[in-house]
């Protein structure tokens, strides 16, 4: 091969990354640009709306609550509002990440949602004598593990939880190579996770997803499934017949290897986010009666 065409393939193999890493950037400012759209944010760069939250019980009985991946303690707050007006203390803190923009979404990791949970119920222990934790989706694989690891749990709830990562994301996650040159991001897939329009539209969840994000969803989940071996506590496990994330095979198979005394119920007429689609009264009324059981 002559040295001008060396020149020529050379030239065009570095204008063809220019006009890639140009791309990729504007996909990456575009789709961060649309989330934070129309939406405020705090002097730290909380979305508003997406914060953590505390309230306050008077039974003095405290629940963590983990929100999921790419979501916000929004998805919590219906459900919180529930377990509070029965007495509870409720706390349910922002993952790292989570509620600012999917930028930051990209660059959190799976240990630093580890150690997030585990500060949060720190916090929550400090509220109240008695705690309990209760986790949504990859919440729910958090939730696990910190049960599973803290001797003071006295319940663990499950809503949805995401403990096996579904064929798709693995494929997703070990493609990531591939797309990541072109996109940052990629679609979450979620418009079937609410049935509400009402509820869809008051989400503060990104709705896409980074390479980093996967991975750290798809560990986090492992963990979780690792975790069930040494529960011990009563545990509650709520999941949806219509779940976009979980199929129901997946639900069945968590819950045959949960070895701790264990309830299992299933709601319908909503998707993966069942704390805010049309059955979270169901979810409400089923948590508080598992835990009006086990309060002692």
């Amino acid at each position: 091969m002559s040295a001008h065409v060396v020149m020529i393939v050379s030239t065009v193999t570095m204008a063809t990354i220019a006009v890639v890493a140009i791309i990729r950037r504007r996909n990456a400012n575009a789709v961060d640009r649309a989330y934070l759209f129309g939406r405020a944010v705090d002097a730290d760069g909380i979305v508003l709306g997406a914060e953590g939250f505390m309230l306050r019980g008077t039974n003095a009985r405290g629940l963590l609550l983990l929100h999921g991946s790419g979501d916000s303690p929004q998805s919590m707050r219906y459900f919180g509002d529930r377990l509070n007006a029965a007495g509870y203390t409720v706390y349910a803190p922002l993952l790292p990440g989570h509620g600012r923009s999917p930028r930051a979404f990209a660059a959190a990791r799976a240990e630093e949602f580890l150690a997030a949970a585990r500060a949060g119920l720190a916090t929550a222990r400090a509220a109240a004598p008695w705690v309990g934790v209760i986790g949504l989706s990859m919440g729910g694989a958090l939730a696990t593990r910190v049960a599973a690891e803290a001797s003071d749990v006295r319940v663990l709830v499950l809503l949805a939880p995401y403990l096996i990562t579904p064929e798709p994301v693995r494929r997703a996650a070990r493609t990531a190579w591939l797309w990541t040159l072109f996109v940052k991001y990629v679609g979450g897939g979620g418009e079937a996770s609410v049935h509400d329009v009402g509820a869809r539209k008051a989400s503060h969840a990104y709705g896409t997803f980074s390479a980093g994000a996967l991975r750290a969803l798809d560990q986090t989940a492992t963990a979780g499934r690792q975790a069930l071996a040494s529960l011990s506590v009563p545990t509650l496990v709520i999941n949806s017949e219509q779940d976009n994330r979980i199929p129901q095979a997946y639900a069945e198979k968590i819950i045959a290897e949960i070895r701790a005394p264990v309830e299992s119920h299933w709601v319908s007429q909503c998707g993966h986010v069942i704390t805010v689609d049309y059955c979270k009264d169901t979810v409400a009324d089923q948590v508080l009666a598992f835990l009006a059981r086990h309060a002692d």
